[in-house]
């Protein structure tokens, strides 16, 4: 969508190292951080296991956290996009899961600088979670 649009920010255009990174969130989020949420959504996950969950989600925060470390707004940089989308929402799950941000500064303030922006006020409305 983001391409057929012309939202250079959303997508930067493909083939460029501004496109490699926001594929590289993207993969990180689909492929690490996604899935370590499973378990604490199955509602056949013992506590053990929804504690395990809880532990692997942590270290994935790690990564995020990291990418934040330079001081940058968004993951790839000082525009958001659609990694940014989704890295927010998997990672906004902390708040059903019982996983405090706290231990991610900068992660935390990724999550309230995206949770702020109007578009994703009127979506969080929209879904009734504002």
């Amino acid at each position: 969508m983001a391409d057929a649009a012309g939202a250079e920010t959303l997508a930067p255009k493909a083939g460029t190292m501004a496109r490699a990174r926001v594929n590289e969130a993207l993969t990180y989020v689909s492929s690490e951080l996604h899935p370590a949420f499973s378990p604490l959504f199955n509602p056949a996950s013992d506590d053990a296991a929804k504690e395990a969950a809880k532990k692997n989600v942590q270290k994935k925060f790690d990564w995020l956290e990291a990418k934040l470390s330079d001081g940058r707004a968004y993951l790839t940089g000082a525009n958001f996009t659609i990694a940014d989308a989704y890295a927010f929402v998997v990672t906004n799950w902390s708040n059903f899961t019982g996983i405090p941000l706290d231990g991610w500064p900068r992660l935390k303030d990724f999550v309230t600088r995206v949770a702020g922006r109007p578009a994703t006020q009127a979506t969080l409305k929209a879904e009734g979670l504002a």
